[in-house]
């Protein structure tokens, strides 16, 4: 995240969750979807969002439908401009059981 945006960021990701509540079947494929913001240590205000799938096939299928959403897309090109993409990272984490 660039330090002048966070608050442009914070609106962004108001604007994406209240998307994502309204369009519920747009986004089927999301078991959970939680976003945090790191108040102590690291780098304060750095931002990590853990989403839950069923399967990696249910997040590529996500991807993909959201890839072809205009507004998903139009959202997605306005958050790049936010951050600073050397600190953009995906990740795929699975449970220890």
């Amino acid at each position: 995240m660039k330090p002048e945006k966070q608050e442009e960021h914070a609106k962004l990701l108001k604007r994406f969750l209240k998307y994502m509540k309204e369009n519920p079947k747009l986004f089927k494929e999301m078991k959970s979807t939680k976003t945090f913001t790191q108040t102590f240590g690291g780098i304060a205000g750095a931002y990590a969002s853990l989403t839950e799938y069923a399967s990696l096939a249910d997040f590529e299928k996500l991807s993909k439908r959201l890839l072809k959403d205009a507004v998903s897309t139009k959202l997605n090109a306005e958050f790049m401009l936010l951050i600073d993409p050397a600190t953009l990272t995906d990740n795929i984490w699975t449970q220890v059981e």
